[in-house]
């Protein structure tokens, strides 16, 4: 079902919910790195989704039995579980478990993955008029060239300059690729009318996915509990509560408050959160070529998002 639209809220509201998704979501690449220099990805990943959706669902089961009504209660039905197991499975598995995957030591860089990552909206913006049956406007087909060039400067082998992982770079453009069809089936999927519900059942349903994909590549087995690091602890529960839960409250009323074509603005404001970051934190290289790559993805994403009609349409998550 179709959630309501926006509607007006007051400046200030606005501005701070909006700060919250810019700042944690563009910081999640470096706390995403973090993880991963002790923890094995998906096991770690698939803990963070299963912890804050079991946090979200059960305060939500709390705040429903202190309610005086009980009718009042929504009840999440089969078909809404079949939503959150796809949903969750491309967006979280497929769409967050392949940037931790890209993220390890040695692939690619937060700030790297960020401006991949960047490139989602492009490709719903394709996928839409593929589904929609009708040909890309000259801005998405646009869009599309230009955030392949940027691409082929990001991993194209320079004398003097580090290379870029051409495997990382894969996995993150799958992982674009995943996160915007399962956007985009988010949309028509029958969903619950509380998208606070919704989204910890696809928590749930993409942790409890991500556990299972760790497993059956032997992750459990390899792991040394006694090898996580301080930090790696840290930015793990960072991610379970700031990076879901936090962000997810500040994302969804903005989506009942706030103008699409305002809220699409993080896809170009987390990238530059995330590189900026992680070369102040982790003294990550910005090249020349990076910063050329992400100049001409971000024009590329700016100008397909502020030439989009803007009304009635929900923006997409980020990772």
């Amino acid at each position: 079902m179709s959630r309501p639209g926006p509607t007006t809220a007051a400046p200030l509201p606005t501005a701070l919910a909006l700060l919250t998704v810019y700042l944690v979501w563009g910081s999640t690449y470096l706390a995403i790195a973090y993880v991963v220099d002790s923890m094995p990805p998906f096991l770690s990943a698939g803990a963070r989704y299963l912890v804050a959706g079991v946090i979200l669902l059960g305060f939500l089961w709390l705040h429903g039995r202190f309610r005086r009504s009980s009718g009042e209660r929504e009840r999440p039905t089969l078909a809404h579980w079949r939503s959150a197991v796809i949903i969750g499975m491309l967006l979280l598995l497929g769409g967050n478990g392949l940037v931790v995957l890209a993220e390890q030591p040695g692939l690619l860089t937060s700030g790297v993955a960020a401006l991949l990552v960047a490139t989602e909206p492009i490709w719903m913006n394709l996928f839409e008029a593929i589904l929609q049956r009708r040909r890309p406007s000259a801005l998405v087909v646009a869009g599309v060239l230009a955030g392949f060039i940027g691409v082929v400067i990001l991993v194209f082998p320079t004398d003097g300059v580090a290379e870029v992982s051409p495997f990382g770079v894969l996995l993150v453009l799958i992982a674009s690729l995943c996160w915007a069809v399962g956007s985009l089936y988010e949309r028509r999927a029958p969903v619950p009318r509380s998208p606070w519900l919704g989204t910890g059942m696809e928590m749930l349903a993409g942790g409890a996915a991500l556990l299972v994909l760790a497993i059956l590549t032997g992750e459990p087995g390899r792991t040394d509990v006694s090898s996580f690091t301080t930090e790696s602890i840290l930015a793990l529960g960072y991610l379970v509560v700031f990076g879901s839960l936090v962000v997810f409250s500040a994302y969804t009323w903005l989506l009942h408050n706030a103008p699409v074509s305002t809220i699409a603005t993080y896809a170009y404001v987390n990238p530059i959160v995330a590189v900026a970051l992680g070369a102040w934190l982790r003294s990550e290289e910005v090249t020349p070529r990076t910063i050329l790559a992400a100049a001409i993805i971000l024009g590329a994403v700016v100008a397909m998002v502020s030439g989009r009609p803007r009304e009635g349409e929900p923006a997409t998550r980020s990772s």
